[in-house]
């Protein structure tokens, strides 16, 4: 039971709450955070027999083709200053204009405060923490259970100088032992620099917790890397909404942009993207090359593990967008993008015509298929 409530991690107090009442995100008399754009929660009932119902094909039922040698790999320079390797997830380590970048890294093995419940992870990490290069700075997006995991934190705590993130994260991290002298909080467009590189908070639309009473008492964002040369975009989780076209507008083009691409459903359609609006988004932020993430690693929703990646396929066909989608453990480096190879396996999955995810609020009908362009939609919210 120790274990559990140190997986908790603690929510901001102190004098830390003066800094989050200053942000415009946040709602004094609630004492909360809030979206620029509502989010609408999803029912309770129908989402409830949606759960017991179950869905099919939700994880792998043979070993996944994990890379290996990934610390040798490493070990060379990218060929051009940018290299983004997928650890699984949303862990991904970014090279960047020689600057080193570890976003969300979660190497326990459930995404959950207890140790043998909750979900498992489909594939052991491709890297061990021992093998990391020197990392220059740990990203974090928000604090749900798949993207912030104490043990790993608490393991990095003394071998990573610095780590930033949404304002009140930090919180969580002090209690697991990092000092506070390397934690970096920032709100949405607020910004630190690391060897060079600038390091943006950007808006998103999703929420945040990690116990029953903690709804929203931290901030969640995406992350716009810029430096010198190259710039690489991490969507964090999100719904659709209107800030991509301003990020896109004042931080892009992105070389590569990672988005979340998986664990959505009808029912929650306001706080995770799914594949075509995925497409959308990427779109909107600028990007040349689209990289999927969450998605492949945990059973967190009810659709097929693959279909993320098959619909995603599909969209960036008929939209005429470049996609990587790598193995856990594979590099990409955007001057040399390997070609799409199916390594997961063929099993039934969903299409958008059969079951459209589509986010509330927007004008346009964001999520829908559209025909082949080069030219993102401008998404408004509604009146």
């Amino acid at each position: 039971m120790a274990n559990v409530w140190t997986n908790l991690g603690t929510p901001p107090h102190g004098d830390r709450l003066e800094q989050l009442a200053t942000s415009p995100q946040y709602e004094l008399q609630r004492r909360r955070f809030v979206n620029a754009l509502p989010v609408v929660d999803p029912p309770f009932v129908p989402t409830l027999v949606e759960w017991l119902r179950g869905g099919k094909n939700t994880a792998p039922t043979a070993p996944l083709p994990v890379e290996t040698g990934i610390a040798e790999r490493l070990a060379t320079a990218p060929q051009d200053d940018l290299r983004v390797t997928w650890l699984g997830h949303s862990t991904t380590l970014v090279e960047l204009d020689n600057v080193t970048l570890l976003t969300d890294p979660v190497w326990g093995d459930r995404a959950s405060p207890w140790s043998n419940v909750g979900p498992q992870r489909f594939h052991a990490p491709p890297l061990d923490l021992e093998e990391l290069p020197d990392i220059d700075a740990v990203i974090i997006s928000h604090d749900h259970y798949d993207h912030l995991d104490a043990g790993t934190i608490s393991r990095l705590a003394e071998q990573v100088p610095l780590f930033v993130t949404p304002l009140g994260v930090g919180s969580h991290l002090e209690y697991w032992g990092v000092a506070p002298d390397r934690i970096v909080e920032l709100d949405w467009w607020g910004e630190y620099e690391v060897g060079g590189v600038r390091l943006v908070a950007t808006p998103s639309r999703h929420f945040s917790g990690r116990a029953v009473l903690d709804r929203d008492k931290t901030l969640w964002a995406g992350w716009a890397m810029i430096g010198p040369r190259h710039r690489v975009y991490f969507s964090g989780d999100t719904g659709m909404f209107p800030g991509f076209a301003e990020i896109g507008e004042r931080l892009g083009p992105f070389d590569i942009a990672m988005i979340e691409s998986g664990a959505y459903n009808r029912l929650w359609a306001d706080v995770h993207l799914g594949p075509e609006q995925a497409v959308q988004a990427f779109e909107a932020v600028r990007g040349k090359l689209l990289v999927p993430v969450h998605w492949g690693t945990f059973d967190l929703a009810l659709h097929a593990w693959v279909e993320p990646a098959e619909r995603i396929l599909v969209a960036a066909r008929t939209r005429d967008v470049a996609v990587a989608i790598p193995r856990p453990g594979e590099s990409i480096e955007p001057g040399r993008p390997p070609a799409v190879v199916r390594w997961w396996p063929n099993v039934p999955w969903r299409t958008a015509q059969a079951d459209p995810i589509v986010s509330s609020g927007l004008a346009g009908e964001p999520g829908r298929e559209d025909p082949p362009s080069k030219s993102p939609r401008t998404l408004v919210a509604k009146p």
